[in-house]
C-alpha cells in the first residue's frame, strides 16, 4: 500500500507567484507547513505558508481574505514582505509580492533557526531513476535534503531501491516511498548536506538567468 506524502511548505526559485492548486484530493497524514505572521491593516494573525516563490506565495489564512486586499507577511523575525491577494479558493489565498524576494537568502542558515533541515525546493530539470538494470528518464519536481519528487511514466514499485541522478549532484540511492499519479516520492538513503544542495540550487538559478538573458 502506497504512503501519502507529508504536506510541507514548498519553496520555488521561480519569479512567478504559485499557481492555483489542482482540483484533486490532497489529503495528507500530517501537515508541517511553515507558519507566518499575517498583517491585514491593523489586524495581525497567523497563517500557514503552503508555497512560496520569488514572486509570491500561497497561504492558508484563518480568516477570509478578498482578492485585491493588501497584506504583509512576516517570514523571519522583523523581516516582512508585502503584496496583494490575487485570488481566494478553497481556503487558500494567492499573493503577488510588490517586489521579488531572494528565496535562497530566505533559506540560508540565518533564516532556518527553528528548522532542523532545509524544506522542499521546487525544481524543473531532468533526472534519471535507476531500478536494478532499468534506467527511467524522469523530471524532478522538488527536492529536499532527505528526498525528491519525480514525475515519470515508469511504473515504479513502492519500496523499490533506486538510484537518482541529476546534473550537478552526486547520484543518490533511495527508496520509493509513495505514488500520486505519475509523481513518485523517493526518500534518500543519506541526508544531503545543506551546502551541497545550496550549491546545486545556486547553479540552477544561474542557468535560468542565463537562459532568460538569451
Amino acid at each position: 500500500m502506497s504512503k501519502k506524502p507529508v504536506e510541507t511548505t514548498l519553496y520555488s526559485l521561480s519569479s512567478k507567484p504559485p499557481r492555483r492548486p489542482e482540483r484533486r484530493s490532497e489529503e495528507r497524514f500530517l501537515s508541517l507547513l511553515r507558519v507566518g505572521a499575517l498583517r491585514l491593516g491593523a489586524r495581525r494573525e497567523l497563517c500557514l505558508i503552503r508555497n512560496i516563490s520569488a514572486g509570491g506565495m500561497m497561504i492558508r489564512p484563518y480568516s477570509p481574505i478578498e482578492p485585491g486586499t493588501r497584506v504583509s507577511v512576516e517570514l523571519k523575525h522583523g523581516d516582512s514582505v508585502s503584496g496583494v491577494a490575487q485570488w481566494s479558493e478553497r481556503g487558500l489565498v494567492g499573493i503577488t509580492f510588490d517586489t521579488q524576494i531572494d528565496v535562497l537568502a530566505l533559506l540560508s542558515a540565518s533564516g532556518m533557526d527553528t528548522q532542523p533541515r532545509m524544506p522542499r525546493i521546487e525544481v524543473d530539470c531532468i533526472a534519471s531513476v535507476r531500478e536494478d538494470a532499468d534506467v527511467h528518464k524522469s523530471r524532478a519536481m522538488n527536492i529536499s535534503q532527505g528526498g525528491i519528487c519525480v514525475k515519470t511514466n515508469a511504473n515504479l514499485r513502492i519500496g523499490a531501491h533506486v538510484v537518482v541522478s541529476l546534473s550537478g549532484l552526486e547520484p543518490a540511492g533511495g527508496v520509493v516511498k509513495w505514488r500520486d499519479g505519475d509523481n513518485y516520492g523517493i526518500g534518500f538513503n543519506r541526508v544531503f548536506p545543506v551546502g551541497e544542495l545550496m550549491s546545486f540550487l545556486q547553479e540552477k538559478k544561474s542557468s535560468e538567468r542565463k537562459r532568460a538573458a538569451g
